[in-house]
């Protein structure tokens, strides 16, 4: 059964390997930190099938491990300028609001310097168009594929791209101005 297990572990990591590091690439720039995450991913699922779990798509697993040791990592790091917040990734605007939430310059670890940019986050989401906000919600905060969107609603990927950028956008517009005020207080 060892034997069958980690047979199973090797076809995982070498059939998933290059896709998640891809995945993690897109929002870590530096390859050395990237690398290490894929490692925690990698070394979550051994131990995870070692204590005999069972896991219906292992694909869908790895991904979701994958988001939450990103996020991890920025809250671990949390540093970068508002403006890197957002990034283009494969045509499509991304906004990481684990990073936003957890910037060093805006001494986030202050509880009302916290809570104005929690406020002021929710309220913009609030804003947004029902279509773009639930798009935005989903992909960002429940870390669902544009893939797993579509299939859900029946909205083409295309289409929730195009509302995920503009909610993006606004967003952005929206919440630049409040964090110049709270960098220049």
């Amino acid at each position: 059964m060892a034997i069958e297990q980690n047979e199973r572990i090797q076809a995982t990591v070498k059939q998933e390997r290059k896709r998640l590091l891809h995945f993690i690439r897109q929002r870590v720039s530096n390859t050395s930190d990237a690398e290490d995450i894929l490692q925690d991913v990698f070394y979550q699922f051994t131990e995870y099938l070692k204590l005999g779990s069972q896991i219906d798509s292992i694909t869908g697993w790895l991904f979701a491990v994958t988001r939450n040791k990103i996020t991890d990592w920025f809250r671990k790091k949390k540093e970068s300028p508002f403006a890197d917040h957002t990034r283009e990734i494969e045509g499509e605007e991304v906004l990481f609001l684990p990073e936003l939430l957890s910037d060093k310059n805006l001494e986030a670890d202050t509880p009302l310097v916290k809570k104005i940019m929690y406020e002021a986050i929710m309220e913009a989401i609030d804003e947004l168009p029902p279509d773009q906000r639930q798009v935005f919600l989903q992909h960002e905060v429940e870390g669902k594929s544009f893939k797993e969107i579509s299939e859900e609603t029946g909205v083409g990927v295309n289409t929730l791209l195009s509302r995920k950028r503009y909610a993006v956008l606004y967003l952005r517009d929206r919440l630049t101005e409040l964090y110049q005020e709270l960098l220049n207080d």
